[in-house]
């Protein structure tokens, strides 16, 4: 697996705090960016965030926005990420792409397996290979063979999300109870994006960084063990 920051919005804390502040200023939005633009007033962009932030005022940093690359995750990681809607998604085809199903590397293997449950899976997975093979041989289209594909099947993808959608995105899918996969992509996620928007991301996590768990009564044990205070201090500090 392998997740990039491949574009952003340029300056996107600045943009956020111009927009904010074109609610409630009479200068134009050009004008304020001037202003806001010199270096004296830094200081001013971090407070317009972080009183954003803490009045749970989130339609400026819309007008931030995210461009991700993830490559070599599961087709199940995949059906998981674009249920967020409020998104753009650019996924490798399986109709266009034929599928190289050669080796061990053309699928994700799930952690929770054991190692005899493991040789077992790609025992599987060879056996879906050679049938997928000799599908395509046979004339069949890549579009239609795909369908003895399994859910394990690596795939790449592009995804675009505003900050205000990753702050969601990361309220669910960093909770310990996520899909494992989806939960490391969203992690690589976060630290990408905190080092570009870092006052926008400060609290960014699962949702327990609000100071209590949703989950009440399915709050895993781990958690349990760690405390909501130590989880929220580990994503603060995360870098």
């Amino acid at each position: 697996m392998k997740v990039s920051l491949i574009s952003h919005t340029p300056n996107p804390e600045l943009i956020v705090a111009v927009a904010a502040r074109t609610s409630f200023k009479s200068d134009t939005p050009t004008e304020i960016l001037a202003k806001l633009s010199k270096p004296e007033n830094a200081e001013k962009v971090k407070k317009d965030i972080s009183d954003l932030l803490r009045h749970n005022h989130l339609s400026p940093i819309e007008h931030a926005s995210f461009t991700f690359s993830l490559e070599g995750v599961s087709r199940a990681c995949t059906h998981q990420l674009v249920r967020h809607r409020i998104a753009s998604y650019t996924q490798q085809s399986q109709r266009f792409v034929k599928v190289n199903t050669s080796g061990d590397d053309w699928f994700i293997i799930p952690k929770t397996l054991g190692k005899n449950e493991e040789g077992r899976f790609k025992e599987r997975m060879k056996a879906i290979a050679q049938w997928y093979e000799e599908l395509v041989k046979e004339g069949l289209s890549n579009e239609d063979a795909r369908f003895i594909l399994p859910n394990a099947t690596r795939t790449n993808i592009v995804v675009t999300m505003n900050a205000r959608e990753l702050l969601h995105f990361f309220n669910l899918r960093l909770c310990a109870r996520a899909q494992w996969e989806l939960r490391e992509v969203a992690m690589e996620m976060l630290k990408l994006v905190k080092k570009v928007a870092p006052t926008i991301f400060q609290n960014a996590g699962p949702s327990c960084m609000k100071g209590f768990c949703p989950e009440g009564d399915l709050m895993p044990e781990e958690c349990r063990r760690m405390g909501i205070p130590n989880i929220q201090k580990m994503f603060r500090e995360m870098t």
